[in-house]
């Protein structure tokens, strides 16, 4: 049975293994803190029957970052935080990152991960949850749509390249919480933006 509990300092230890199997921007142990600190309620972990991580997903409250983050061995994870201005409308739970690792893929652990996120950023009074994924990654965004999600713009070179490769596109998927009862949040953007644009 898995057991979903909250995301402690020694699972940075731990999810580096996920986070390598991905394509994601790995961020160091003192980012994974300061989110850790500041929004701990944000920050779930599935773990398996024998004690293994299966994923987690992050959401969280801070100045948004180039890239996203992944996960390791056996470990699923919700990391994130909230952000933004209620006088504009646009505070928000923002997921920072969202993984599962292989082996426990399509057991419906990102949707409940998903699910909890969405529920604390109602509970913090958000209008809707942000998230951001890379254009080329269909199957997350597919996934993301079937949860209710929709593209709100294209940040062009959100994502940095190596290998001289170019930097790629992310869309900007939202999904609009009960406070917004008009759905103004999720209003698509006709243009794409720059990540220097993103508030």
């Amino acid at each position: 049975m898995t057991t979903l509990r909250a995301f402690t300092c020694d699972d940075l230890f731990r999810f580096n293994n996920i986070l390598l199997l991905n394509r994601a921007l790995q961020y160091g142990i003192p980012f994974y803190l300061q989110y850790l600190a500041h929004w701990p309620e944000y920050f779930i972990v599935a773990e398996a029957p024998g004690g293994e991580l299966m994923g987690y997903s992050e959401c969280g409250a801070t100045p948004r970052r180039r890239g996203a983050t992944s996960l390791m061995l056996c470990m699923f994870t919700v990391m994130g935080k909230a952000e933004g201005s209620v006088a504009r409308e646009e505070w928000h739970g923002h997921v920072t990152a969202l993984s599962v690792a292989p082996e426990f893929r399509r057991l419906g652990l990102a949707a409940k991960l998903m699910e909890l996120l969405e529920e604390i950023s109602e509970k913090k009074g958000g209008f809707f949850v942000d998230l951001f994924v890379r254009v080329s990654n269909q199957v997350a965004v597919n996934m993301y749509k079937q949860l209710g999600y929709s593209v709100y713009r294209t940040v062009l070179e959100y994502y940095s390249a190596s290998n001289g490769e170019p930097d790629e596109d992310a869309y900007d998927m939202r999904k609009a919480l009960s406070r917004d009862t008009e759905k103004k949040s999720i209003i698509p953007l006709p243009h794409p933006v720059r990540p220097e644009d993103i508030e």
